[in-house]
């Protein structure tokens, strides 16, 4: 390692003005709208499906430790410009590598983009959900090589996406979900709080809550997605352009720091109250809604069946209850806004390991390359995605719940690592005046502390069966 490369002095320049919270909506959005997927529509519902409701308590609780650690990513991106992954290289760029390729392992199994296909067929009978993925997985990715401003087609994506689904759990709530149903929710919260329903292992709870809302590499790249946003000093930072439609602009610093001056404290104060209330608002309580709405919902059709298999076929039960109960319409509502999410959630997640990859190799190896710039980068790493994924499923490796899991334990215990991390990152790297302390610190221990318990107990509960 060079520590003079990897500690070069960051620039000096002010914090621009904040933007209105109006125009900071985004970046919450596009992270609940790629996490509003496996999780809500598929993982949760199962698990309520066979053991009830007694674990929304695990849901919320997950949600909480997430905006604690979500909001100490955008800190350090906020304060200097500069990614948290591109900071944890500062120190070795073995952690750049071991997050980008925990990324890659995370998302190479399409479980979103698989599980979307499987829906479409339960809504138009027939078809073969493997090709239907592959020429899905295509189609995505020539709609990201072609974006003018990436950051700007996934925002719009995700946003329509995030639009239809709150209009179906308008829906549900109306014609669907009882009374009797919401006052066994509330029970279930409070007095089977910290219990575990039997016949639900450590290995679907590690997955849950890796599910609920967003979890692994899924969370750090709120760095990349606020800068191209321009929070703070991510506004000194060239935007991800397509190589092929955009202009791409000269790189900057690697990274920035402002005077801790009256004016720029000022601004500091007003930037970091306006992100915390943009990511609680579209992050947090759209996703602790969407829980708890698809949960309730799954509840009251389908626990106490019998017929609920270890896959996604419990989607079509579910759909077909709706059908017979309120009208074929509803039926297509629900699988319509399923594939929908599960399908715009693969393209989010595609752009995640393509701008963590592209920034982190960038900055780290190929800096004075005039061939290997950020986007040509981007893109090779999303296409690289989009082939090993189909590699995957054409070679016979096609269960969506499966391929779910898979990826959502490694989201976990990525999570966990990187948490961490970042305590020692906002700590030691950061100004005094926005360095990270007092009930932010308490609170990402408690975080580090939640996921390293389910890891460590998913662990132990595999060697006791070998």
């Amino acid at each position: 390692m060079n520590p003079s490369r990897t500690r070069t002095p960051a620039e000096t320049r002010d914090l621009p003005e904040p933007l209105s919270l109006r125009r900071m909506i985004g970046p919450g959005v596009v992270a609940v709208g790629i996490g509003m997927a496996a999780g809500e529509i598929i993982l949760w519902p199962y698990l309520t499906a066979i053991g009830g409701l007694g674990l929304l308590w695990l849901a919320f609780c997950t949600l909480a430790v997430q905006f604690v650690i979500n909001m100490e990513i955008e800190r350090y991106t906020l304060a200097t410009g500069q990614t948290v992954v591109a900071g944890f290289s500062r120190w070795w760029k073995g952690w750049g590598i071991i997050i980008c390729l925990a990324g890659a392992f995370q998302y190479a199994w399409p479980g979103w983009a698989t599980s979307g296909s499987t829906v479409l067929t339960y809504l138009v009978g027939g078809g073969d959900p493997v090709w239907v993925t592959v020429v899905t997985l295509v189609a995505i990715g020539v709609l990201l090589s072609v974006s003018k401003v990436v950051y700007n087609t996934v925002e719009r994506v995700e946003i329509v996406k995030v639009g239809l689904t709150v209009f179906f759990l308008i829906v549900v709530v109306v014609f669907v979900i009882s009374l009797g149903t919401w006052g066994d929710g509330a029970r279930a919260t409070v007095t089977e709080f910290g219990q575990i329903p039997e016949g639900i292992t450590f290995t679907l709870l590690l997955s849950a809550i890796g599910a609920a809302g967003a979890g692994g590499v899924h969370n750090l790249v709120l760095s990349n997605w606020i800068r191209d946003k321009r929070y703070g000093m991510g506004a000194h930072v060239p935007r991800l352009v397509s190589p092929i439609t955009g202009r791409e602009e000269a790189a900057g610093a690697d990274r920035y720091a402002f005077p801790a001056d009256e004016q720029n404290m000022a601004r500091w104060q007003v930037w970091w109250k306006r992100a915390n209330a943009e990511h609680l608002v579209t992050f947090v309580a759209v996703c602790f809604v969407t829980i708890t709405i698809m949960c309730l919902l799954a509840y009251q059709l389908l626990f106490g069946r019998d017929d609920i298999k270890n896959d996604t076929s419990f989607l079509r039960i579910e759909a077909d209850i709706l059908s017979d109960q309120v009208g074929g319409w509803l039926k297509l509502l629900f699988l319509a806004v399923a594939t929908v999410s599960l399908w715009a959630a693969a393209m989010g997640l595609l752009d995640i390991i393509g701008r963590v990859a592209g920034d982190f190799l960038r900055r780290n190896y190929l800096q004075t390359s005039a061939r290997w710039t950020e986007p040509r980068l981007y893109l090779t790493v999303v296409w690289a995605e989009i082939v090993l994924g189909s590699s995957i499923l054409l070679a016979g490796f096609t269960q969506p719940l499966g391929l779910l899991i898979v990826s959502t334990c490694a989201a976990s215990v990525v999570t966990l690592l990187y948490s961490i991390l970042l305590v020692r990152l906002n700590l030691k790297d950061l100004p005094s005046a926005v360095r990270l302390g007092g009930w932010r610190l308490g609170g990402m221990l408690v975080a580090i502390g939640f996921y390293g318990f389910f890891a460590v107990a998913m662990v132990i509960t595999q060697l006791q069966r070998l």
